[in-house]
């Protein structure tokens, strides 16, 4: 039956779809409301092809970061220029957008395990577990799930594996885009660490400016460009280098409401 058509991951797509809409209108005031979200490079989201797409960003919460997105990539396919407003646009939403998260974050309650529903690929991370640091080799089936999703749609993921500024880009998002070849978009968000709490979940501030920037695909030599070389693109497209703490300390990027006029200044200039 139509209702109980499933994606590659056995989700049932009409049950995905009521939880896109109602988590969709009950957050649009977070981004739309309590607080201004300010959006460039729409353009770029309604030209870009069904499936294949990576978008790859800075990481500030672990949830509200991914709803926006998902406001925003909606919206911007139903013709909306750089806003989120008039929510009309959830009611048939794009149901192959995917976000790569950590599985250990995605089983941590009931409202996460509700969100891995809505578009979850949740991977092991090799790097850390359960607030300790580990290491350990990369599951063979969490790459192949992201290409799964690939296959299927856009993904979502956050290169840095962490909330925190500046760190080091994990190289397994360059395999995964040597290997499969996808699109590559990058966003720059700022202003959501200090609307929302660490989980993104509760609102911590009103009256904030966020800001999402979408930039055009980067260009790559998928077959002759080294793994290094593409995460040194990642580290600037997302304005994650550590050349950006050389033009805007540390304490301002936390904490600056004007940080994000610096940053475009010095990209441009760059």
């Amino acid at each position: 039956m139509p209702f109980l058509k499933r994606n590659p991951f056995g989700q049932i797509l009409f049950l995905k779809k009521w939880l896109i809409r109602v988590f969709g209108l009950i957050s649009h005031q977070r981004y739309h409301g309590f607080n201004k979200l300010q959006i460039e490079g729409s353009e770029f989201i309604r030209d870009l092809p069904a499936q294949n797409v990576l978008f790859i960003s800075n990481h500030q919460t672990y949830f509200a970061d991914v709803a926006a997105m998902m406001h925003v990539f909606n919206a911007s396919l139903k013709g909306r220029v750089d806003t989120i407003k008039n929510i009309g646009y959830i009611w048939n939403p794009k149901l192959n957008i995917y976000f790569v998260a950590a599985s250990e974050t995605m089983k941590s309650g009931i409202l996460p395990k509700i969100f891995a529903y809505a578009g979850s690929v949740s991977i092991e991370r090799t790097w850390r577990s359960a607030g300790e640091e580990v290491n350990r080799q990369v599951k063979m089936s969490d790459i192949t799930n992201i290409g799964t999703a690939l296959n299927d749609g856009w993904v979502i993921t956050f290169p840095q594996g962490t909330t925190k500024p500046f760190k080091p880009i994990r190289k397994g998002t360059a395999h995964i885009i040597k290997k499969y070849k996808p699109i590559v978009v990058p966003i720059v968000i700022d202003g959501f660490r200090r609307s929302f709490d660490k989980k993104g979940l509760f609102l911590k501030k009103r009256g904030i400016l966020q800001s999402m920037v979408i930039k055009e695909p980067l260009k790559i030599d998928y077959d002759n460009e080294s793994i290094e070389s593409i995460v040194e693109k990642i580290e600037f497209a997302i304005e994650q280098h550590p050349s950006f703490l050389k033009v805007i300390p540390i304490e301002e990027y936390v904490k600056s409401e004007d940080e994000l006029n610096k940053k475009r200044t010095f990209w441009k200039s760059y």
